[in-house]
């Protein structure tokens, strides 16, 4: 995540600001730009990083998702890049599920930037209705929610946003991590593999060969799961427990990890304790691409580790990349980077697997 300036005072900026807390600047987030812009009245308009207010105005969930996008001013208020995504949410009677959705809508944000960032493409249910990407937040305090993918929809069960909630079930299921964005990251995996892998012929050989049969009974792998657990010696090949579950599973845990890493690297690359080289907008590109940013990663997470350590708090990322778990990321690595290369690749995976 890029570090964010007021255009106005070019005070700093934190991704969910709608309000420069320094010069008081109205603001909005432009996911075009990947970058905040000032809202102004159509006088003022004309400086640089402003945006009239008479054509651009703020998200339709500015209120109920805390939302600070911008979108086009429309009769009817229209929702976000982002917020259009999400197919069910709350009732908005229903004050506690509205305010966990708000916080659930912040991290499907941060999910989305970075999508953009990696330039993959984002095919919603308007455009393909069967295998469209959406979202269904819900909350499980109405009725039984179970957080998962199929067909493009994405399932969240809000409680994930309860830190009590979701710190017991980490305990509980012998998980180092589990955060929103972590499930968010998670399920867009299993979106990619169908637009990514399943869309490509080229790509599913090396799949079937990394990670197992992706139609593999998925419901016989999870009950085996959860009455036998991970196979002895799993570390040396799987990222987490949950990864030897199902070759689905494999594919899904190493693609959020992934994108865990390119993140955390943008992020840190932006306050200056990573390379430049670590940015989005830096592509590492061919084979030595990967390299590079496992080069910087590994150096990273461990002094990252060591920070929280003397902080008290558990490690910042609590895993081991063995070479197995590094072969598979470079395969999704590669795929990335020669789909989002490549205009004919590009246009494929955007119309998916048919």
């Amino acid at each position: 995540m890029r570090d964010f300036i007021c255009p106005n005072c070019g005070n700093h900026l934190a991704f969910d600001n709608s309000v420069c807390l320094s010069c008081r600047s109205r603001l909005g987030f432009s996911p075009e730009d990947m970058a905040f812009m000032v809202i102004t009245s159509g006088e003022e308009s004309e400086h640089g990083g402003a945006v009239d207010a008479s054509e651009y105005q703020l998200c339709a969930n500015l209120h109920v998702a805390e939302c600070n996008w911008l979108v086009k001013v429309a009769p009817v208020r229209r929702l976000c890049t982002s917020c259009a995504l999400t197919r069910t949410r709350p009732d908005e009677s229903d004050a506690a599920a509205m305010a966990a959705f708000a916080t659930a809508e912040k991290a499907k944000r941060r999910l989305i930037v970075e999508l953009i960032d990696l330039k993959l493409p984002i095919v919603g249910r308007d455009e393909d209705p069967n295998f469209g990407l959406a979202f269904d937040l819900l909350s499980s305090q109405q009725e039984k929610v179970f957080t998962g993918h199929e067909d493009g929809l994405i399932t969240l069960d809000l409680a994930e946003g309860d830190d009590v909630h979701r710190e017991q079930l980490r305990v509980s299921m012998a998980e180092p991590y589990r955060t929103l964005l972590g499930h968010f990251r998670h399920e867009i995996g299993h979106y990619y593999y169908y637009r990514l892998v399943g869309a490509a012929p080229q790509y599913q050989e090396k799949a079937h060969e990394l990670f197992g049969d992706a139609e593999m009974d998925y419901q016989a792998a999870l009950d085996r799961h959860y009455s036998q657990g991970a196979p002895p010696g799993w570390e040396s090949d799987y990222v987490s427990s949950y990864a030897t579950m199902h070759p689905a599973e494999d594919w899904a845990e190493t693609f959020a990890h992934y994108l865990h890493i390119r993140d955390t690297l943008d992020t840190a690359a932006a306050f200056s304790f990573a390379p430049a080289s670590a940015t989005f907008e830096r592509r590492n590109l061919g084979p030595s691409g990967f390299d590079s940013i496992i080069d910087m990663w590994l150096p990273l997470s461990w002094a990252l580790n060591m920070v929280n350590r003397s902080m008290g708090h558990n490690d910042l990322y609590p895993f081991l990349l063995p070479m197995k778990v590094l072969e598979k990321m470079r395969f999704i690595h590669t795929v990335i980077d020669e789909v989002t290369s490549d205009p004919a690749k590009l246009a494929a995976a955007a119309g998916g697997a048919g």
